[in-house]
């Protein structure tokens, strides 16, 4: 019987669906790897793609300088010719750019080093019976879009290194040291209205990141995507860091300097589809719909307007294989949050489906393929790199998906807790405030699979995006343009401030794994996401991130992200988190009272936004305590009620003296929560 089913009793009955889904993805790698390792295996981006290279050396006296050629190889089993065209031969199908084919479906083309220059432009033409098309090669790890014809084409790149860069790699996360990532995209993470770029982000952005506390950056749409309003989830070029955002370089420099900082560099990377594009992507590559993706029913996505991998063929497991070693091995990045996971488990993408019981993950509905594809994925990752981090964005619950392979699991380190997020939009939208229930709302917290650990988050960039609202606007609306200074705060002001702040903090701390924000968020970000498109005039207004807000004193912004300062330093290295599970201390749900333990830190939070309770009894470890956080602080835009100055001692209880027990006697004001620590 496998661990994860002997964990969990209900699982039981499964263990056979289990002990053949694990069968299957071990004797898939050997039949792929032959002997192999995955990562020696999944090197398709040092093979394929366009490269310049040493010539083989010729019989006879040998010139001082080595000579080297271009070469170009592409996969496309049902061509009948490849050429390759560009800026080089005047975009001309000329037979001495043609590719010759090298058996397998493999082309391959040679080219004196001088025939092609750093910066020129170039894609195949490619035909077979019946029609021809022109593409751009699949492993292609520079594309660019023309400004004025608005066509993407690849780019010969090969720039001139004129001095040797040092890099600097993470360490990886400390023993149970937990995850606290800053979820980003590049493009909308400056001010002006306009993409902004990678040295931008490095300059002006990063040290906000390190000063907030987060441990690990999350770089969204970094694979290259035609449609900027796709958020970077349609991808037509997985090899290509997106060019409007800078050079590989300038990505580079990016991850080099957040290691510095002792800050872990991810990637939303997108596995679950593609985009439909022929003349960008991979649709239809070889003039067949079925060389990367399903044929039939199963090709294109029913909800996303995009095409589904086919994950049962070998070429597409070494395509996307070979593109999770690619972005570990020459950008250094330090893991993965797979983006779509849901969508890829199950043939119905999970559309439709409740998931309200353990039949609904094995009722004939999964797609094995997938699932091999990820758990191979894993596996490679963490050979490539030990400490790599790897999240699955998964809404169905599948069991396992977060545990080890051994064990008979898929082999993520984390899952994301999706169902927070949508829980609080359905409190806040939906629940009176006297009637939030204290306890209801820690269970939604830690409700969650104990053999797994979670990223929670109270919202990401998918609960802002166009058509939705962040948190606090959810709780603000309107007032935000005109009350948001301090001195003109009205009552929707006051109560949005403080909700904000306390679902941070009971998100935050019940944690098992990580917690995640999207940037912005953290102090409050007004309005929305919305992309240039045709509905808004292809505006950037909503595509950017006001920082001079929150550098501005005078605006609650500034205060909000003080707080979560504080709250991320606080978590971070008072509360070992991993090795403290939670102590529910306290439930009251008349009063709106709860209140739980991790190691030594005790939070307290009043829900009630009518009463303020004096001298309120939590039962906990005898000893002195002092405040170490109060959401109600005048420096985090509260009231300030509370002297935190203060020490607070347990008043003895004979009845809980074996346990150690004693009376911590509290203010809470309403609508707070307070922070405390065992003095030792």
């Amino acid at each position: 019987m496998l661990k994860i089913t002997k964990n969990d009793p209900y699982l039981q009955p499964y263990d056979g669906a289990l002990q053949a889904r694990h069968d299957y993805a071990e004797r898939r790698e050997k039949e792929l790897t032959q002997g192999q390792s995955l990562s020696d295996w999944a090197t398709g981006y040092l093979y394929f793609g366009l490269h310049y290279v040493p010539a083989p050396k010729k019989k006879g006296r040998q010139p001082k300088t080595p000579q080297y050629q271009w070469v170009l190889r592409e996969w496309a089993p049902n061509a009948t010719a490849i050429y390759l065209k560009g800026d080089f031969n005047n975009w001309e199908k000329r037979e001495d750019w043609r590719l010759q084919p090298v058996g397998n479906g493999v082309w391959e083309g040679i080219w004196p080093g001088d025939w092609l220059k750093h910066g020129e432009h170039f894609k195949l033409l490619v035909e077979w019976n019946g029609g021809w098309g022109e593409r751009i090669p699949s492993y292609a790890n520079r594309v660019v879009q023309d400004e004025e014809t608005k066509i993407f084409a690849a780019q010969v790149w090969h720039p001139e290194v004129t001095e040797k860069v040092k890099h600097t790699s993470w360490k990886g996360l400390k023993k149970d040291e937990e995850l606290y990532i800053y979820e980003c995209h590049i493009g909308m993470s400056g001010e002006q209205e306009r993409v902004a770029t990678y040295e931008e982000f490095r300059r002006d952005i990063l040290p906000r990141v390190a000063d907030l506390g987060y441990n690990c950056l999350q770089i969204m749409a970094v694979q290259e995507h035609p449609y900027y309003g796709s958020f970077g989830y349609h991808v037509s070029n997985f090899f290509a860091p997106s060019s409007r955002f800078g050079t590989p370089e300038e990505l580079r420099a990016l991850i080099d300097d957040a290691h510095s900082r002792g800050i872990a560099v991810i990637m939303d990377i997108v596995h679950s589809h593609a985009v439909k594009n022929e003349l960008e992507g991979l649709g239809n590559f070889d003039g067949t719909p079925y060389q990367y993706f399903h044929d039939g029913a199963r090709r294109e996505h029913p909800a996303w307007d995009s095409l589904c991998f086919n994950y049962g063929k070998t070429e597409v497991i070494h395509f996307l294989l070979s593109n999770c070693k690619y972005w570990l091995d020459v950008f250094d990045f330090d893991g993965f949050r797979f983006d779509g996971v849901t969508s890829m488990m199950y043939r119905s993408h999970g559309l439709g489906e409740d998931f309200n019981g353990y039949d609904s993950y094995f009722n004939g509905n999964e797609d094995g393929d997938a699932i091999c594809y990820l758990t191979l994925a894993n596996k490679l990752i963490h050979e490539v790199k030990k400490k790599a981090i790897s999240i699955a964005e998964d809404m169905s619950g599948m069991p396992g998906l977060a545990c080890p392979f051994k064990d008979g699991g898929v082999g993520f380190d984390y899952r994301l807790a999706m169902g927070i997020p949508d829980f609080w939009i359905k409190y806040i939208k939906e629940v009176k405030d006297e009637d939030w229930k204290a306890g209801h709302i820690y269970y939604e917290m830690t409700n969650r699979r104990l053999d797994e650990k979670t990223i929670s988050y109270a919202e990401s960039h998918d609960q802002a995006l166009v058509g939705d609202k962040t948190i606090i606007f959810r709780l603000i609306d309107a007032d935000m343009y005109w009350h948001f200074e301090h001195g003109h705060a009205t009552y929707m002001v006051d109560r949005g401030i403080a909700l904000h702040k306390m679902i941070r903090l009971i998100t935050a701390s019940t944690t098992q794994g990580g917690y995640l924000n999207f940037m912005g968020n953290e102090f409050g970000h007004p309005e929305w996401i919305d992309f240039p498109r045709e509905g808004n005039g292809w505006s950037y207004k909503y595509a950017r991130r006001q920082w001079s807000l929150v550098d501005n004193p005078h605006f609650y912004y500034a205060d909000l992200n003080r707080f979560d300062r504080q709250m991320i330093h606080l978590l971070r290295f008072s509360m070992d988190t991993a090795k403290h599970p939670l102590d529910k201390l306290w439930d009251n749900e008349g009063d709106q009272v709860v209140a739980y333990r991790r190691g030594d830190l005790v939070f307290v939070f009043n829900w009630n936004g009518q009463k303020s309770f004096a001298d309120y009894g939590i039962l906990t470890e005898q000893g002195k305590y002092r405040v170490v956080l109060n959401t109600d602080a005048q420096q985090y835009g509260g009231f300030g009620l509370s002297d935190d100055s203060i020490e607070h001692f347990t008043q003895y209880d004979p009845v809980y003296e074996k346990d150690n027990k004693g009376w911590l006697k509290l203010y809470l004001p309403a609508r707070s929560a307070v922070v405390l620590e065992l003095l030792k």
